[in-house]
């Protein structure tokens, strides 16, 4: 889920900072500019992890500022193809679910990786899968199904997914396009870097289902 990424940076230092230790100084500058940013093809940048190298300060006329050429190791958030991860149901809607780690949101899992047969009840905003019925059911078909036979994905509950991909988008902010002499607005911005997940094997899924599932078998062997 986590790694390190090593980079190379100039940074300045600016005379306030001159008292403290250099690394302290650099570190506290290398946190400011890349903490919760995220780098194209790198990931979601936390903290600086450490110092490698770092040329001496140098002062460049007219600023006053000292300059470093820095190299650091980065933490890193991006999970690889296929890690386990757990994370919380922030929203649910007709397309997928959008889920959480806290510091991080922009985790979806597509109807398309939800287990099957499944469906989006409307009315409690959840999506729910259905193990008794048929592989074919129709959407009505489930949707007219008992509810104490639905098992749901509830939002704020906890669940266990596979990381499908992730995609970083740069859309450079820019003028409104024109097309024959009328204005076009801005089209909203993606996300700069999105996860993709999936719930369909046994296993994945609010924790829950699975811990209820081993309580049964429990029970059955004992008796």
């Amino acid at each position: 889920m986590f790694q390190l990424s090593i980079i190379r940076d100039t940074i300045p230092i600016h005379p306030s900072k001159f008292a403290l230790p250099p690394e302290r100084a650099l570190i506290d500058e290398l946190n400011k500019k890349y903490a919760n940013r995220v780098l194209h093809d790198v990931g979601l940048c936390i903290c600086v992890f450490d110092i490698r190298e770092a040329s001496e300060g140098k002062v460049r006329y007219g600023d006053g500022f000292l300059w470093y050429t820095v190299t650091f190791r980065l933490t890193v958030f991006r999970p690889f193809p296929s890690e386990l991860i757990l994370a919380k149901v922030k929203s649910s809607d007709e397309d997928g679910i959008q889920l959480s780690l806290g510091f991080f949101d922009d985790i979806w899992i597509p109807r398309i990786f939800l287990p099957q047969p499944s469906a989006f009840d409307p009315n409690e905003r959840a999506h729910f899968w259905l193990p008794s019925a048929e592989p074919a059911a129709s959407i009505h078909e489930l949707l007219d199904s008992p509810v104490s036979e639905r098992m749901y994905v509830d939002a704020n509950e906890v669940v266990r997914v596979r990381v499908e991909r992730d995609e970083f988008y740069d859309d450079e902010p820019g003028p409104p396009k024109a097309t024959e002499g009328v204005r076009i607005a801005h089209e909203s911005r993606r996300s700069p870097y999105t996860i993709t997940c999936s719930i369909i094997e046994q296993g994945l899924g609010p924790v829950v289902w699975w811990r209820e599932s081993q309580a049964i078998l429990m029970d059955e062997e004992e008796g």
